[in-house]
C-alpha cells in the first residue's frame, strides 16, 4: 500500500451519508493525481473543483502542492473536507465559490467531472476566461459516467483536448490552451415554462437544469390544496421551483428556501428573482434545516434527492425527512414527493400520520401532519 493510498483509506464522508457501501474516494481521485504529476510541472498552486470529501485536495497537498484553493458545489462535502485534513493534519487549502477568484492565474487544474453537461461547459468557461494562458486541466470520472460529449465541450473552450488510457474503469480528459471566449460571468440559463407563469433559471449544478422534473411536477399541482401558512420551507429547493410557485400563488407568503448546494441556491436566488418574489423568498445553502429553530414551521414542501452521488440511496432522505419533523410546530405539515417504489411512508410515519394525496406508476405525493 502507498503513503496516498494510506491517506485515502483514512478519509471519511461524515458529516455526509456513511455507509458500508459508499466510499470517501474512488479510483478517479487517484488516476487524476497521477496523471496531474506526470506532467513534470511543480504543483505549487493547484486549482481543484468536484472534490467530493477531499482526495483530491489532501491528495494534492499529500503530492506536494503548496497550497489549493478548491471548489466544492456542496456544504456538507466542504464539511466533510476539513474534518478530513484536520484528522490527517493536513493545511494550506482555501474554499473558493465558483467565480474568477478560484481560477484567476491558475496553472493547473484537478476536476473530478460533474454529471452534467451544463456544469462543465459552465466550469470550462471559467477556467478558459481566468486562468493562465498556459494552464492544463486534468479531468476525470469512472468511464461508465463519461461521453464523448464531455470531449466536445471541453474543445469549445480549449484547443487541445485528449483523454488518458483508462484505468480501474477510470479515465482522465486532458485540455490545454484556452480559447478565453469573455462572456459574462457567472452564467445562467433561463427558461419560460409554456404551461404556467413560472419563469427558472438555472446554474451548470443545479438539479434539472432549467426543466422541472417529474417529480416536483407532482407537488406541484397540490399547490392549491396546501393549507394557510404566513412562512413555508422549501427543503432541498434545487433550482427554487417549488417555493417561488407557492410564493407567486401567495403574496402574502414568505418562503426559507434551502439546499447544500451552492449553484442551486444561486439559481433558486436567481428564479426568485425572474418571477418578482426575490424579497419573499430567503434562500440559503445549508445541511438540510441547521439553524431552523425545532418546532418553528407551519408548511414544509421536500422532494428528496433518492440518490448519493451515483449511487441510488435513501440516506439524504431519511435524513431530510428526520429534519422536516423536528421542525414542524405541533399541527404542522410536510408535503413530500417521492419514487413510489422507494416506500418511503414508513419514515414519513415516524414524523406523525402519513396520506396520501396521489399517486401514479412513478411517484406518490404525500401529507404529513406532525403529532
Amino acid at each position: 500500500m502507498t503513503d496516498r493510498d494510506a491517506l485515502f483509506e483514512r478519509l471519511r464522508r461524515r458529516p455526509d451519508v456513511e455507509d458500508a457501501t459508499l466510499q470517501a474516494h474512488d479510483a478517479s481521485d487517484a488516476l487524476i493525481l497521477d496523471e496531474a504529476v506526470s506532467l513534470r510541472r511543480a504543483l505549487g498552486d493547484v486549482v481543484v473543483i468536484g472534490d467530493r470529501h477531499g482526495a483530491l485536495t489532501l491528495g494534492a497537498l499529500h503530492a506536494g502542492a503548496e497550497r489549493v484553493r478548491v471548489h466544492q458545489d456542496s456544504v456538507v462535502g466542504e464539511r466533510a473536507l476539513d474534518a478530513n485534513a484536520a484528522e490527517l493534519g493536513l493545511s494550506g487549502f482555501a474554499h473558493h465559490a465558483l467565480d474568477a477568484s478560484l481560477v484567476e492565474g491558475a496553472r493547473l487544474v484537478l476536476l473530478q467531472l460533474p454529471r452534467s453537461l451544463d456544469a462543465l461547459d459552465e466550469i470550462a468557461e471559467l477556467i478558459a476566461t481566468h486562468a493562465d494562458e498556459s494552464v492544463r486541466v486534468v479531468a476525470g470520472g469512472r468511464v461508465k459516467h463519461m461521453s464523448t460529449s464531455m470531449n466536445a465541450l471541453l474543445g469549445r473552450s480549449f484547443r487541445h483536448v485528449h483523454a488518458s488510457l483508462g484505468w480501474r474503469k477510470s479515465r482522465v480528459l486532458h485540455a490545454e490552451g484556452p480559447l478565453r471566449p469573455g462572456s459574462s460571468w457567472p452564467r445562467s440559463r433561463t427558461h419560460r415554462l409554456a404551461a404556467g407563469p413560472l419563469t427558472v433559471v438555472a446554474h451548470g449544478a443545479a438539479f434539472a437544469g432549467t426543466s422541472i422534473d417529474i417529480g416536483a411536477q407532482s407537488l406541484l399541482e397540490h399547490v392549491g390544496a396546501m393549507p394557510d401558512a404566513s412562512h413555508a420551507i422549501d427543503l432541498a429547493c434545487g433550482t427554487g421551483v417549488l417555493g417561488v410557485a407557492l410564493a407567486l400563488a401567495r403574496p402574502s407568503l414568505r418562503v426559507l428556501a434551502t439546499d447544500a448546494s451552492a449553484a442551486a441556491i444561486a439559481s433558486t436566488r436567481a428564479t426568485a428573482a425572474a418571477n418578482g418574489v426575490a424579497d419573499r423568498v430567503d434562500a440559503r445553502q445549508a445541511d438540510g434545516l441547521e439553524g431552523v429553530p425545532d418546532a418553528s414551521a407551519e408548511l414544509i414542501l421536500l422532494n428528496p434527492p433518492f440518490h448519493v452521488g451515483a449511487a441510488v440511496h435513501t440516506g439524504i432522505a431519511e435524513r431530510l425527512i428526520a429534519d422536516a419533523g423536528r421542525s414542524l410546530v405541533p399541527g404542522g405539515e410536510l408535503w413530500c414527493v417521492w419514487n413510489s417504489h422507494l416506500g418511503y411512508r414508513a419514515l414519513l410515519e415516524r414524523v406523525g400520520p402519513t396520506r396520501q394525496a396521489s399517486r401514479n406508476p412513478k411517484f406518490t405525493v404525500t401529507v404529513t401532519t406532525r403529532a
